[in-house]
């Protein structure tokens, strides 16, 4: 469910879109047909619903923060590579990270998109990109 919650917050911060969610839960579902919670989504229709679901079904406490970790950096990296201006990533990252889990956002390399626009601030791009870059890159191996 990792990777559905992921999907949800990015939906819901308008960083992925409706169909790559049904996209993405189509497949989960494809794989693991039995599962209650996939099945229950499948047939909603109403997209806010399924966001209110997965928030309120999600036990963030069992939270695998290293697979959230790479499909979210994984995913964000998309956006960042797809986007022109750091300053309009950066805009977006700070209400990102208050979508997190609470668990986690004190955690590297979550709580990193609560500050990596400080530079922009006095004209540093070079230094955000840098520390974004780091971010999206914490799980390479």
């Amino acid at each position: 469910m990792e990777e559905l919650l992921v999907y949800v917050i990015l939906l819901c911060e308008d960083l992925v879109t409706e169909n790559d969610y049904n996209r993405r839960l189509d497949k989960l579902f494809l794989d693991d047909p039995e599962n209650d919670d996939l099945l229950w989504l499948e047939w909603e229709t109403d997209v806010r619903e399924a966001v209110i679901y997965v928030r309120t079904h999600f036990d963030c406490n069992s939270l695998d923060c290293e697979r959230f970790g790479r499909i979210l950096m994984r995913k964000l990296k998309e956006v960042y590579e797809d986007c022109a201006d750091v300053r309009e990533f950066a805009g977006r990252m700070y209400s990102l990270w208050e979508s997190l889990p609470g668990n986690i956002q004190n955690m590297e390399p979550f709580w990193t998109l609560s500050y990596a626009d400080e530079p922009l601030s006095w004209g540093d791009e070079e230094q955000t990109r840098n520390i974004y870059e780091y971010m999206l890159n914490y799980y390479n191996d």
